[in-house]
């Protein structure tokens, strides 16, 4: 146990302290860990969750009360017109960020119109394609139909005459 004891002490001051502390026990509560110009820092009794510290801030001198003090910017006093001119301001940002929130409106608008003129057009362009294609294939079809039918006739003349002389 006064081992245990010992190893705290260790760990809680310096080893000049630590010797003081045996031969003066009386000393070790006046113990001052560190000291400044407007502060003292004097250690507490361990804990079971770690170090503890007291710190104590000295009472300002008056000496040091007069160079910290910052003087603050003398206030301006407000006027009728700089309310006014404030609340115009505020006005004119107002009516322009609504302008400019009905221009981004209008060019969404454009641009869906564009958009949709576009998609009419192509379609357009899509059927009168497909309609011209199929005009092409039926004329196509329509004189192979016509060729075939004379090839059909001509063969069949042709058969005729063999089969049937002309008798004078």
């Amino acid at each position: 146990m006064l081992c245990i004891s010992y190893k705290e002490k260790m760990k809680e001051l310096s080893v000049f302290s630590l010797i003081c502390s045996c031969f003066y026990p009386e000393a070790r509560n006046k113990l001052v860990v560190c000291e400044f110009e407007d502060m003292e820092v004097k250690p507490i009794n361990k804990r079971a969750s770690g170090q503890a510290f007291e710190v104590i801030l000295k009472p300002p001198s008056p000496v040091s009360d007069v160079a910290h003090s910052i003087a603050s910017p003398p206030k301006r006093e407000v006027s009728l017109e700089d309310i006014q001119k404030k609340l115009e301001a505020a006005e004119d940002r107002r009516r322009s960020q609504e302008a400019q929130v009905l221009r981004a409106l209008a060019e969404k608008r454009e641009h869906e119109r564009d958009v949709l003129l576009k998609a009419m057009e192509e379609n357009n362009n899509f059927s009168k394609m497909a309609e011209e294609k199929l005009t092409m294939k039926m004329e196509q079809i329509k004189e192979n139909r016509e060729a075939h039918l004379a090839a059909m006739m001509e063969r069949l003349q042709e058969k005729v005459r063999e089969d049937w002389p002309v008798v004078l």
